[in-house]
């Protein structure tokens, strides 16, 4: 199958994970994505180098694009940069407020002199507000966002293990753009799309926001346990692996108490008669469930709980997560070689799409000023 976004030109003048993610998945989607490089590189390349030599992120999120380095304080590459913006479709841009403007690349100018063209900002903040001018990363958003406030546990907040604020705004950029590009095939013309890790994370939020702002509650931090459902958490077992698993419904209430604790009468104790009332009273629940699953080892905790048709997951340590029986991998080839992957969570009829490589630095700097300016060899 021809890939759907083939012909489609991508100019992303990039740098760490955001606009890195949305531009990668537009390139996974077959278009082409020439992406804009400090001299130095995409500071990416340098959070690890524990892929071979190359970084994690970078490896992940870059797969499929052609890599230029160019020094935009000069004013022969800004011409190279200016030319590849007026054949593209879409410019994705995530350099600090205020810059891309200071380098005569504005987004307003932009959608002027090519009004086909969709522009893509992502930052911190936003276009608009008190905080616009603001430099921003993932961890500081975590906490401005509120997400901080209800990660953790009793004993205090704690870090997402990933970078889900950048993540967040990638995924919506990436959306956004797929909407605009979409728009543009009826309407004719390019849209600009202002995204910030803020207000893309803040959406996320809207659960804990409304019971807060509706309800006047605030929803504590939980560690691995539901703040408003009980039984819903992790408990270890005897062999020091631990179960996740939920009760959602006052059906299977009875069933867990039956066929994984093996009392039946803890069903019909007046303290745990409805959620409400096990949530009341969870200290007293957990003990119970607690001396249970000490008894056995997590394989028969999870041969009861399939049993009982009760929902669960294994607390995965990573090395689990490497030998996962459900793990789906792609190959992609890098610098260092080839790298075998986790795939991304969609198939299309059923398969994976093919990914082409990741870049090193400044591959294909000379073939696209040959290219878009006309000098040197093409």
């Amino acid at each position: 199958m021809k890939p759907v976004l083939d012909g489609i030109l991508v100019v992303s003048l990039e740098q760490a994970v955001a606009a890195p993610y949305a531009s990668s998945r537009l390139a996974d989607a077959g278009a082409r994505v020439i992406k804009i490089e400090r001299p130095e590189g995409d500071f990416a390349r340098n959070y690890d180098h524990l892929v071979m030599g190359e970084s994690a992120y970078f490896v992940w999120l870059n797969r499929g694009k052609e890599s230029v380095c160019l020094d935009l304080k000069q004013e022969a590459d800004r011409a190279v940069l200016a030319a590849a913006i007026a054949k593209a479709d879409i410019f994705i841009q995530n350099l600090a407020p205020g810059a891309v403007e200071r380098l005569g690349f504005g987004m307003d100018q932009l959608r002027r002199d090519y009004p086909r063209l969709i522009t893509c900002s992502i930052s911190g903040y936003g276009d608009e507000g008190p905080y616009r001018d603001l430099k921003a990363y993932d961890l500081l958003v975590q906490a401005e966002s509120g997400l901080s406030a209800i990660t953790g546990n009793e004993q205090g907040s704690a870090r997402v293990g990933v970078s889900v604020c950048d993540i967040a705004a990638g995924m919506t950029a990436f959306q956004s753009v797929m909407t605009a590009l979409y728009a543009r095939t009826w309407t004719g013309e390019g849209q600009h799309i202002a995204v910030s890790l803020y207000h893309a994370l803040s959406d996320w939020m809207n659960v804990p926001y409304l019971q807060y702002a509706y309800g006047g509650r605030e929803p504590p931090r939980c560690g691995l346990n539901h703040p408003t459902i009980a039984p819903y958490g992790a408990y270890p077992c005897r062999d020091g692996k631990a179960v996740l698993f939920s009760i959602q419904n006052e059906r299977e209430w009875p069933l867990f108490c039956r066929d994984v604790l093996e009392r039946a009468e803890v069903a019909v104790d007046p303290r745990f008669a409805s959620n409400n009332q096990r949530v009341a009273n969870r200290p007293a629940l957990d003990e119970i469930i607690l001396a249970v699953f000490a008894s056995m080892d997590r394989d028969e905790a999870v041969a009861r709980l399939e049993k009982a048709r009760v929902a669960y997951g294994r607390v995965s340590t990573l090395e689990d997560v490497s030998n996962h029986p459900q793990n789906r991998y792609i190959t992609v080839d890098s610098p260092a070689g080839p790298v075998r992957m986790l795939a991304p969570g969609a198939t299309f009829d059923g398969e994976i799409p093919a990914f082409r490589k990741v870049p090193a630095l400044g591959e294909h700097t000379e073939q696209i000023i040959a290219e878009f300016t006309g000098a040197g060899p093409a």
